[in-house]
C-alpha cells in the first residue's frame, strides 16, 4: 500500500483545475508583461476555464508574474505565470473565463458576404 502525501487546499484546488476540460486552437492574443510599454503577441495552444498554455520565444517571462492576457471576445484577463518552459509556459487565470466565447468568431456586417446580407432584406410580392 503506498503512502500519500497529504495536499493542502490550493494544490488540490491547482490540480483540479489543471485536469479541467481544455480546448486544443491555435489563436493569437496579446500579453501585457509587467515594465513592458507594448503588448507582445503570443500563440494560444490551449485554453481551459482557468488558464491556458502561450508559446511564444520572449525574454523576461518568469514564473509567478502577474500578467494580463487580451483574449478575443473576452478582453484582458489578469492572471499569473505558473510554470515557464522552452518557448512556452503556462498561465493561471485569476478568475473564470468562458473558453467557448473565446472560440466563436465574430463577423463583421462588411465581412458577410453579398448573396447572403441580400437574405436581410425583406421580401415584397406583387399582386
Amino acid at each position: 500500500m503506498e503512502s500519500r502525501e497529504s495536499l493542502s487546499v490550493d494544490e488540490e484546488v491547482a490540480a483540479l483545475s489543471r485536469s479541467a476540460d481544455r480546448d486544443s486552437l491555435f489563436m493569437q492574443a496579446n500579453l501585457l508583461l509587467p515594465g513592458q510599454p507594448t503588448p507582445l503577441v503570443v500563440r494560444v495552444r490551449n485554453l481551459s476555464a482557468g488558464g491556458m498554455l502561450a508559446e511564444a520565444v520572449v525574454r523576461g517571462v518568469v514564473e509567478g508574474a502577474a500578467v494580463e492576457v487580451e483574449l478575443r471576445n473576452v478582453g484582458f484577463v489578469p492572471g499569473r505565470v505558473v510554470w515557464v518552459g522552452e518557448g512556452k509556459f503556462g498561465i493561471a487565470f485569476d478568475h473564470v473565463v468562458d473558453p467557448q466565447a473565446v472560440r466563436r468568431q465574430v463577423v463583421q456586417k462588411m465581412e458577410v458576404p453579398p448573396h447572403i446580407s441580400a437574405l436581410d432584406r425583406p421580401s415584397y410580392r406583387r399582386r
